[in-house]
């Protein structure tokens, strides 16, 4: 066996001071020539890199005949690019992280004071729209610092154990900071650093020249102006098709939805639309048909033959060594459920990191009400809050009249939207465990709490351990007797999620 480090990112004021010319060898295009041509070439692979450099102009011909004649698109994955994205709208950075195959770690709201900097729209800058949106971003920002400061000092008051050192005064300054935020716009500034190979960067041109929002297309063409010069050879179509432009047009026409509620309820409005029948006989014969080499249905049928006793002997003992930061096997991936729910915006902006479930949004809309924390209210904040959002929604009303979807960026994130989401069992572990945490997000706790019920009603046997970190020993104490095996540390108190 030989193996060799073929390559790593590497800054790109690194690649800059050690060649100020950035001559055509310093492209990841190379990688994906030489990878491309494995199937077909007896030499060893580092030989075919080093064919590569040698003649980059060669290796662009390759990757574009491979790539455009013979369709075969991986080997653009084989090139992977960093993007620090800065100055965009919190309202923009939902349209930039929805897509699965790419990595993003964004400005969090929750733990960083912000300044008041917000995003103006282009769509929005004729004198009279753009005074609208300025009057009630203004209000927004100004209540946000009023409410960051008299929720820390109620905080501080409150929680004197938490707040005899530097670290417990940040960290209840962070919950001040949390739920402040809730009456910040969409249109507040944000950053993040994303990390994409070319195939999926391709795939985003596509998607985000189709934006209703000119600032969402500008991002698509600055990151194409940079990424064009490196990698020709890789982003060969970056323009939506017609299939991309037109293919839902005929059904957008036909099905004219129905107006929403008046009255919104309050909570998540949380309701499981459909859910895998059998659930955990269908996971169990999953599993006898992979490790038995079985035909399912004859494995589903030996299944359901053994009684509701023993399928849950054989599924503790499944989870008796279980540890809170244990993966769920593949098997549960074939069992799920799709639910829909109301959700505020900084809930979604949680939601949205599961991005290897199916999520599917509505607009940002006042007729679905807003999400208000409790602390506001307890700190005598919550009548001016209502104020604020009546005013946002007025100029929300205004701004739509003329600006179209560029209206959506004075929302604020306690606004809502509808989601629809299908997960299954595995990625319901995951979400769970993460999110109904006691050091979660509150909003995004209470909605995972509600999906952990639920899914315990429909998958008793399966999902017998389906928790939050913060409540697996609790969990596993009522079902065993004895702790988990080699039972690693719980989460400490003020744990990133």
């Amino acid at each position: 066996m030989r193996v060799k480090l073929a390559g790593f990112n590497i800054d790109s004021d690194i690649l800059q001071r050690l060649d100020p010319g950035r001559g055509p060898h310093l492209t990841p295009e190379t990688l994906s020539a030489a990878y491309a041509r494995i199937s077909r070439s007896s030499l060893a692979v580092d030989q075919l890199r080093k064919q590569a450099c040698q003649d980059v102009e060669k290796a662009r011909r390759s990757n574009q005949k491979i790539i455009f004649e013979m369709g075969h698109h991986s080997v653009a994955e084989h090139a992977v690019f960093n993007f620090d994205i800065m100055g965009v709208s919190r309202l923009a950075l939902e349209e930039i992280e929805r897509f699965r195959l790419a990595s993003y770690t964004e400005k969090s709201q929750r733990y960083v004071t912000l300044k008041g900097d917000w995003v103006l729209p282009r769509e929005l800058r004729a004198p009279v729209l753009k005074a609208i949106f300025q009057a009630a971003v203004d209000k927004q920002n100004r209540f946000y610092f009023k409410a960051c400061e008299k929720l820390n000092r109620r905080l501080q008051l409150r929680h004197p154990e938490i707040t005899r050192n530097a670290s417990g005064q940040r960290l209840v300054e962070g919950w001040a900071k949390e739920d402040a935020r809730y009456i910040l716009s969409l249109a507040t500034s944000g950053q993040v650093g994303m990390t994409v190979n070319a195939r999926s960067l391709e795939h985003m041109f596509r998607n985000w020249h189709l934006s209703p929002r000119e600032e969402v297309r500008r991002l698509a063409a600055k990151l194409h102006a940079l990424v064009l010069p490196i990698a020709p050879s890789l982003i060969l179509f970056p323009e939506p098709t017609e299939f991309d432009r037109g293919a839902f047009a005929a059904l957008d026409a036909y099905f004219v939805a129905a107006p929403g509620p008046a009255r919104p309820r309050p909570g998540h409005d949380l309701e499981i639309v459909s859910s895998t029948a059998d659930s955990d006989d269908t996971i169990l014969a999953s599993r006898l048909s992979a490790h038995g080499n079985l035909d399912f249905n004859r494995a589903l049928i030996q299944v359901k033959k053994c009684s509701p006793g023993r399928k849950k002997s054989l599924l503790k003992e499944f989870f008796r060594k279980v540890q809170f930061f244990s993966a769920m096997p593949r098997e549960f991936e074939m069992a799920g459920i799709t639910l829909q729910a109301v959700v505020s915006a900084s809930c979604f902006a949680q939601l949205k990191r599961h991005r290897m479930a199916t999520l599917l949004t509505g607009d940002y809309a006042p007729g679905l009400g807003f999400t208000l924390p409790a602390s506001i209210c307890d700190a005598g904040l919550g009548e001016e809050f209502h104020a604020i959002i009546r005013a946002s929604d007025d100029a929300y009303r205004r701004l739509r009249e003329s600006g179209g979807a560029a209206a959506d960026y004075v929302l604020t994130n306690s606004h809502r939207r509808r989601v629809l989401m299908k997960m299954n069992l595995r990625e319901i572990y995951h979400f769970v465990r993460l999110r109904d945490d006691a050091h979660a997000q509150w909003d995004i706790r209470e909605l995972a709490h509600e999906l952990a019920a639920k899914v315990k009603e429909l998958m008793p046997l399966t999902a017998m351990m389906l928790c939050g970190k913060s409540r697996f020993a609790e969990e596993y104490g009522d079902i065993f007797s004895n702790p988990p095996g080699g039972a690693a540390p719980q989460p400490s108190p003020g744990q990133e999620i």
